[in-house]
């Protein structure tokens, strides 16, 4: 038992050390690297002096484009909470279209296939046609780029379903809309999470690419003007935030899906 003990404790050490050591090797090859092969490149201190006033008034706002960083991270979050529910809206039936029906994966596989590699550069200038307006593009172009992991493996998790399950349903003669409810989608929820936590990714990703395309304020939107403005520091301030509010959010996503799987 004390033995178990120690190897927990000396876990738990390592997993919060180690993160720190990576942390501050990641931060000494940067300074070597923005001292002895590049000037273009901020150097850590040279960065946290740009960016201070941004980190330490997070939510002030001074201008459109000037204000704190985690005003500019709301900002996009919003736009990506549209979306990605506006593609979950649409992906999840469709996912489960596929899954239950063979004419429909047969049917639609193709289509599926050719459209979930498209980029947010060729779905934002389409959705600018569609709706005129910047916002209702950016939406448009996180839900259809965001979508397809969701419609993916939420058809892989219904097709991977025993047969055993299906036959029980049978047995007590349930429904349609209680075998979906009661035996479907509880089977195929772990893949269906899996697209899930990807695709809230993915629409992270977009709203970068949709914020400086249409010049919106936001993360992605401070990005472009501080690169148009030569301020390489918050260049690299908006990077960091970025990689930090995409893991937040998968962390976020995967203590859902523990809840879920709990209740």
């Amino acid at each position: 038992m004390e033995l178990v003990r120690k190897v927990m404790s000396r876990d738990r050490l390592e997993s919060l050390l180690l993160p720190v050591v990576g942390i501050f090797v990641v931060l000494g090859v940067w300074g070597l690297i923005s001292t002895f092969v590049t000037d273009l490149l901020p150097s850590p201190m040279e960065t946290w002096e740009a960016s201070r006033l941004y980190v330490l008034e997070p939510f002030a706002k001074r201008g459109e484009l000037d204000q704190g960083i985690l005003r500019f991270t709301w900002y996009s979050l919003i736009r990506v909470g549209k979306g990605y529910l506006l593609g979950l809206v649409f992906a999840v039936p469709l996912g489960l279209l596929l899954g239950l029906s063979r004419t429909a994966q047969k049917a639609f596989d193709p289509v599926v296939q050719v459209l979930r590699p498209v980029s947010p550069l060729a779905w934002l200038p389409l959705g600018l046609v569609l709706f005129q307006q910047p916002e209702p593009a950016g939406t448009f172009a996180i839900a259809m780029c965001s979508m397809w992991p969701t419609v993916m493996n939420t058809a892989f998790g219904i097709r991977a379903i025993p047969q055993d399950y299906l036959n029980v349903a049978r047995v007590l003669k349930l429904s349609r809309t209680k075998t979906l409810f009661k035996i479907l989608l509880p089977a195929a929820l772990p893949a269906m999470f899996t697209g899930f936590r990807l695709s809230l990714g993915i629409a992270w990703l977009v709203i970068v690419a949709s914020e400086m395309l249409t010049g919106q304020p936001g993360i992605g939107g401070f990005l472009w003007q501080e690169y148009n403005s030569l301020v390489y520091e918050h260049l690299i301030l908006c990077i960091v935030t970025i990689g930090v509010v995409g893991f937040l959010l998968d962390r976020l996503m995967a203590a859902v899906e523990l809840r879920v799987k709990a209740a």
